[in-house]
Order: C-alpha cells, then structure tokens, then sequence
C-alpha cells in the first residue's frame, strides 16, 4: 500500500466511517505514526459479534440421512472411531449400542472432511483430493508442537474406502452460546508460538491461497448470479501469489492456513488448555494469511474493535512475527484479508446460487467489501504488494 495513503484508503471494506480519515475503510487499521497497539480508537462504532462460520458445527448424533458422503464411508468412519476407543474388546458396528454407553456424534460431514466421534476418539476421513504424503508430513508436525497443536493418536494416516483417516483425541470446541467468552487471546498467542516454531524440513505450502483459488472456482461453476462480479473484480486485483499463481512473499514461516474459532479445542476436555487442530491447510508461507480472517472480519463490521484489539495486542505480546512489534498492522495485512474477504464472498455467492437463495445479511456485507475493493482505481491498486 503506498504510504501516502495512510491505513484505511484503498481497502475500503468497512461499512462504517473510518473514525480516523471519516473515509468508508478498514474499521481503522492502525493509526499511523501514533505507535498505537492495535489502532482502534475508544469512539469507533461497536460492530456485530463473529459470524456463525467462526464458530464449530455442534455435534449431532449418528444419522445416515444427514451424510453427504458416499456410501458406506460414514458407517466405515465410525468403526474406525469405535475400534479406536476399544482396542481390547469387539464392540457392535457400526450403530449398535455400545457398552460403553457413548453415542456416535458425527461432527462434521463436508466436501474437505468428514468427522465422526466415539467417547474421546474422533476420527477423521480426509478429503478425496488429499495428497498422502503431503497429509503425512502434516500430521508429524502435529506431533512435534505439543502445547501449540492437538497430537494426532497415531502419525501415520491410514486408508478407508479410498480416503486418508486420521485419529486425534476429543477436545472441547469453543462455545458459539457465549461469544463474550471467545478465546481471542489464546488463538493469538499459539498462532505466534505456531509462527516462531521451527519449520520441519518438507513440509509443504501452506494451504491458504489455495483454497481461496478453489473458493473463486466454485463461484464461476456456479453460474451467473448478480453479486458474482464485484467479487470476481477484487479476486482480479489480489497479486499472484494471493491467488496461488506465485510463490507466497515468505516460504519459510510455520503456518496454519486455515485459522477461525473452530480451530481451537480445551485438551483435557472440558477444562484443559487451548490447542489448534486440523492441520490439513498446515504448512510454510506469509503468517499473515493465519491473521487474515479476523482482520476482514474487523475490516467488513462483523468483528467488534475490541475482540480484534485483544487478538492484536495478544500476538504481538507472544512476539508473532506477521506484523510490526508496534504502529500499523496494516501494510502486512492488507493483501492477506482481501483474499480472505473474496474467499468468504465466493463461497457465500455460490451457495446462495445453488439453493437459489437471497444472501443473508452477513454475506451481503463480504459482498459489499468487494465491490468496493473492485471499484479502486488502477493507479491505487497497483500500489498493493505483488
């Protein structure tokens, strides 16, 4: 961003006035030259609470009319699970009482992952497309972090009707009931520690542009639908490597690529520490992209000032190395939360065109981001990283 903008011209996502500029920006990223922490003065309007999407699916019980996966995969899953919960004893599969009285709770059930639990054993089928030594790599690293990432039960991930399954103990999701509660400060601190770790040798990209890329795909295949072209204006004005068409700015940074509030877990359950799961997006690239979803949520109104402070102010405090120690965080978020805003639109968009809905009112928000990122001038967008 060129300096002479200042920290809110040129994003222009926020869909209240910049209490700084009084220009329609990003909340108010960082008060240049001021040394502020986080850049969010006293005044600025309070903003909704996180989106639903921050927060994990609740667990439901075992059903087979609820699955979108093939078939036979969620019984198979779920054997997996029990098998894992009692190695010594036969137990019925896969939807027989079991004597242990534990219900089988499926998770979550989508294109990139299907989620069973059985007592503390939750099983993981990965997505189709997972490639399985990068897969591998990933979950060794997990056994390498602990106290930063949940350990995997097993380092090697093991085949089922053609997909890759992991096992990892059970931890206790963030509770989407008591938002107050969030753990803004904890998923900041292990995102830092996560960033300052050593990366092991191998270990592949991180996953983040990729699936934005894969996001964007999904919206042309969906057809035409009205909202599609503001979005596909700002996915136009990201920089390569943003898109996945280039190598990301840093490719040497351990990151998670995938973080929201799902993302963490108490391990012990109910009680013990904060962990990271899913190491699926895992990988070395621009620690940014890990910031970057809570920054658009800040930048689009949907995150309030002071959760997006207390984040800041907590991975600065742990020493992350994604932003300055100080002063404006933006200029290293910036590209980062634009994609991050497009992936949130494009996914928004293609679903609504698939079940031939209206867009909500927080979809209608990321959409309205990116019409007015689309709409900067070209001299402007030139001045963006590339």
């Amino acid at each position: 961003m060129p300096a002479q903008l200042g920290s809110c011209a040129g994003i222009s996502l926020c869909r209240v006035p910049c209490a700084v500029c009084r220009a329609p920006g990003f909340g108010t990223p960082g008060l240049r030259g001021s040394g502020a922490r986080g850049g969010v003065p006293a005044r600025l309007p309070r903003c909704r609470g996180p989106p639903a999407a921050a927060y994990p699916h609740r667990q439901t019980p075992y059903s087979p009319g609820r699955s979108v996966t093939v078939d036979g995969l969620l019984p198979a899953l779920t054997a997996v699970a029990r098998d894992a919960a009692h190695p010594a004893a036969p137990v019925p599969h896969p939807r027989g009482a079991c004597p242990c009285g534990a219900e089988d709770a499926l998770l979550a059930d989508r294109d990139d992952g299907t989620v069973v639990r059985h007592g503390d054993i939750v099983a993981k089928a990965h997505a189709p497309d997972t490639e399985p030594h990068e897969l591998a790599l990933r979950v060794t690293a997990a056994t390498r972090l602990p106290g930063i990432l949940l350990p995997p039960l097993g380092p090697a991930p093991a085949g089922l009707l053609g997909r890759r399954v992991t096992l990892w103990p059970y931890g206790s999701p963030v509770d989407p009931d008591t938002p107050d509660a969030a753990p803004w400060e904890e998923a900041a601190t292990l995102l830092a520690r996560l960033h300052r770790a050593p990366a092991p040798d191998g270990l592949p990209p991180m996953r983040g542009p990729v699936k934005a890329a894969r996001a964007v795909a999904r919206l042309r295949a969906a057809g035409p639908h009205p909202a599609a072209a503001p979005v596909l204006g700002a996915w136009a004005a990201l920089p390569g490597w943003a898109r996945a068409e280039a190598p990301m700015p840093d490719a040497a940074t351990l990151c998670h690529g995938d973080l929201h509030l799902g993302q963490l877990v108490r391990r012990p359950a109910p009680d013990g520490p904060w962990l990271l799961i899913d190491v699926d997006d895992l990988g070395v690239g621009d620690p940014s992209w890990d910031l970057a979803r809570p920054a658009a949520w800040y930048a689009c109104g949907l995150l309030p000032p002071d959760e997006w402070i207390r984040f800041l102010t907590a991975y600065r405090d742990a020493g992350g190395p994604a932003v300055p120690a100080d002063g404006d965080p933006w200029p290293a978020l910036d590209v980062a939360a634009r994609a991050l805003t497009v992936q949130t639109a494009a996914l928004a968009v293609a679903k609504s065109a698939a079940a031939e809905r209206p867009l909500d009112e927080v979809q209608r928000a990321v959409v309205d981001a990116c019409d007015r990122m689309s709409a900067l001038p070209p001299e402007l967008a030139r001045g963006f990283a590339t």
